[in-house]
């Protein structure tokens, strides 16, 4: 496999962590990904790529089974959805007030 091909691969695989929903699997695509890039910094390399990423590995990974374990997640997601129902009505009274002008 070539160096480009490992750098799109961990590019898209970051990318992709934020089509999940729950935080503790984002989190995991996350670290994934971040080791992609860890390999892609060897390949390269690149000190400060590896060592990013290394960081970025271990909190993402170091979230992730903290939050599994007190049972944050579903917290997080209750906690994000109560924020886009009230930004949504915040939203939809701002067009109700200015269709009434």
């Amino acid at each position: 496999m070539s160096v480009t091909v490992l750098g799109w691969l961990a590019t898209g695989a970051f990318t992709a962590s934020y089509l999940f929903r729950k935080p503790a699997t984002l989190r995991k695509v996350q670290a994934c990904a971040a080791c992609l890039w860890i390999l892609y910094g060897i390949a390269i390399g690149a000190m400060p790529v590896i060592i990013a990423n290394v960081i970025v590995a271990a909190a993402a990974l170091y979230s992730s089974l903290r939050g599994q374990r007190n049972g944050t997640d579903q917290q997080a997601l209750d906690a994000d959805r109560q924020s886009m129902l009230a930004y949504a009505s915040v939203i939809e009274g701002g067009r109700k007030s200015r269709s009434l002008d």
